[in-house]
C-alpha cells in the first residue's frame, strides 16, 4: 500500500521537533514501500503448504447469512457481527494484518439490504474497531463485545427484526473500549513458544525492572493453567481458541468451540448449529475441515515479517535497548519442539514478551480477561510494526511519537522508560523512530 498524503499529513501535525520531521516522513515513507508481508513460513511441507493455502482461501472469503448472497457462499453470518470476512479487517499491509486505510465496516454496514446505521466511532479512514462495554446497565460487570451491526433489512434475513445496542449512550457514559485487529503475521511460531521460556524471560534483568519500576505477569488458562498468549490481554490460548472465538463473535458464526448462536431472537436464526463444522463426509481432510481449523493452519503457518532493515548493532537499537524498551519487548524469543519441523527450535524476533503490564489510567479500559486487569496489556509484538497505520489496543495513535507517548501515565510500569526517550536529544529520538519503523 503506498504511503499516503494523508497518512504524512498525520505525521506532520503530530511531530513537535521541526528538525526531526522530514526525515521522519522519509522513514516512514520508506517503511510503507515493504513489499507485501504475507506470505507462507519458509520450508514447509507439502502437506502444510496445502493446509495454509485452504486456510487461506476460507479466511479471504465472506460469509452471509445462508450462503444465497452472489460472491458469499459461506453461511453464517450474524444476527450481529462486525464484519464478514477475517481478511476484511486483518487486511494490512496484507491478508493476515491489520487494520487497512479504508474502514470495510462502513461498507457491510448496508452490505445486501442491511440497515444498519454507522456508529459515529467508526469512520471511512479510521480504524476497524470492536467495542466493548465495561458495565452493564445495573453496574456490573460486563467487558463483552456488542456487535455493531445485525442482519436486519438483509435480502438473506427476511423477517429478522433486531437493533443495533445504544452506542451513543454507552459512549457518552464512558462505557465503551474499543480494540482493533491484531496482526497475524508469526503467529504460528508465538504458539511454539513454551512457557518455560516466557517465564524465564520475564524473570530476567530483575535490577533493570525494579528500577524502572516494570514488572509483569503472565496471563493463564482458567482450564488447565498454562499461559496465554493471543489477544490485547493475552486472553486466548491457542490459535484454535482466537478462530472459534473470532468467528462467533466477529461474524456471528457459530462453530464447533462455540456453537451457541450469541443472539437467540426468534425469527432471527436462520441455520442449524453449529453452522461451521467438520465434514466427516468430504472426500478429504483438507476438504472436509472446519473453517475455524483452515483459519488456525493459515495463521500457524503465515510467516514473520521480514526482518528489520536496520542491522541490530545500529544505534536506534541500541537506544531501544538502552533507554529500557528492551526490557518488555524482548526482541527474540526461542520455540520449543512444534508438531511442524518449519516451527521447531527458531528464533522468533517478536519483540515481546507476551506478558501483560499494567500501563496505567491513561490506557485503563476497565475490562478484566483472566488473570488481565483493566490497566493490564499484553506486550505488543513490534515486528511488522512498519507497515502499520494506527497503534495501541483502540487505535486512537496514529503515528508512533502519539503511541509512545500514550504509555506514561499514573500508575503505568512504562512511565519510566517514556521519561527516558523524552530525555534523549532529538537526534537519539529520531535513530529510535527509524528504528522502530524498520521493523
Amino acid at each position: 500500500m503506498n504511503f499516503t498524503f494523508a497518512c504524512l499529513t498525520k505525521l506532520m501535525a503530530s511531530y513537535k521537533r521541526p528538525a526531526i520531521l522530514l526525515s521522519s516522513l522519509l522513514a516512514a515513507q520508506a517503511a510503507f514501500a515493504q513489499p507485501s508481508a504475507a506470505r507462507p513460513y519458509p520450508n514447509l511441507t507439502t502437506s502444510d503448504l496445502s493446509y495454509y493455502n485452504e486456510g487461506l482461501t476460507r479466511f479471504s472469503s465472506p460469509d452471509s447469512v445462508s450462503g444465497t448472497e452472489p460472491g458469499a457462499p459461506d453461511s453464517g453470518l450474524g444476527p450481529r457481527f462486525n464484519s464478514n470476512s477475517c481478511a476484511s479487517c486483518h487486511a494490512q499491509p496484507a491478508v493476515g494484518g491489520s487494520s487497512p486505510s479504508v474502514n470495510p465496516q462502513i461498507a457491510v454496514a448496508t452490505l445486501y439490504g442491511a440497515t444498519n446505521t454507522i456508529p459515529a466511532f467508526i469512520q471511512q479512514n479510521g480504524p476497524v474497531r470492536v467495542v466493548r462495554f465495561k458495565t452493564n446497565p445495573n453496574g456490573t460487570p460486563d467487558g463483552g463485545v456488542h456487535d455493531l451491526f445485525t442482519i436486519t433489512g438483509r435480502v438473506d434475513a427476511a423477517g429478522c427484526t433486531i437493533a443495533q445496542p445504544d452506542f451513543a449512550t454507552a459512549v457518552a457514559q464512558n462505557n465503551t473500549s474499543f480494540r482493533i485487529p491484531t496482526p497475524l503475521f508469526g503467529a504460528g511460531l508465538i504458539e511454539a513458544i513454551e512457557d518455560s521460556t516466557i517465564l524465564a524471560n520475564l524473570a530476567l534483568n530483575g535490577p533493570q525492572k525494579q528500577q524502572l519500576g516494570i514488572t509483569g505477569r503472565v496471563n493463564r488458562s482458567g482450564n488447565d493453567g498454562t499461559i496465554t498468549r493471543f489477544g490485547w490481554k493475552a486472553q486466548n490460548k491457542s490459535l484454535l481458541m482466537f478462530a472459534g472465538e473470532a468467528y462467533n463473535v466477529e461474524q456471528g458464526v457459530t462453530n464447533e468451540l462455540f456453537p451457541t448462536e450469541r443472539d437467540e431472537t426468534p425469527g432471527c436464526t436462520f441455520n442449524s448449529t453449529p453452522e461451521d463444522k467438520t465434514d466427516v463426509t468430504a472426500a478429504t481432510q483438507l476438504t472436509g475441515m472446519s473453517d475455524i481449523a483452515a483459519f488456525e493452519q493459515f495463521m500457524r503457518f503465515l510467516a514473520p515479517p521480514p526482518p528489520p532493515q536496520t542491522p541490530p548493532g545500529s544505534p536506534g537499537s541500541q537506544i531501544f535497548a538502552q533507554i529500557g524498551c528492551a526490557l518488555c519487548h524482548t526482541p527474540t524469543l526461542g520455540t520449543g519442539k512444534a508438531s511442524s519441523a518449519a516451527l521447531s527450535n527458531q528464533q522468533v524476533h517478536l519483540f515481546s514478551d507476551l506478558a501483560t503490564h499494567n500501563m496505567g489510567q491513561g490506557l485503563n479500559d476497565g475490562i478484566s480477561q483472566g488473570l488481565a486487569q483493566g490497566g493490564d496489556w499484553r506486550t505488543a509484538p513490534l515486528w511488522g510494526l512498519g507497515q502499520r497505520l494506527f497503534f495501541l489496543h483502540d487505535g486512537r495513535a496514529t503515528n508512533l511519537v502519539q503511541a509512545i507517548q500514550a504509555h506514561a501515565s499514573q500508575g503505568s510500569e512504562a512511565t519510566g522508560v517514556v521519561n527516558n526517550y523524552n530525555a534523549l536529544p532529538a537526534p537519539s529520538q529520531q535513530a529510535l523512530l527509524n528504528f522502530l519503523r524498520s521493523l
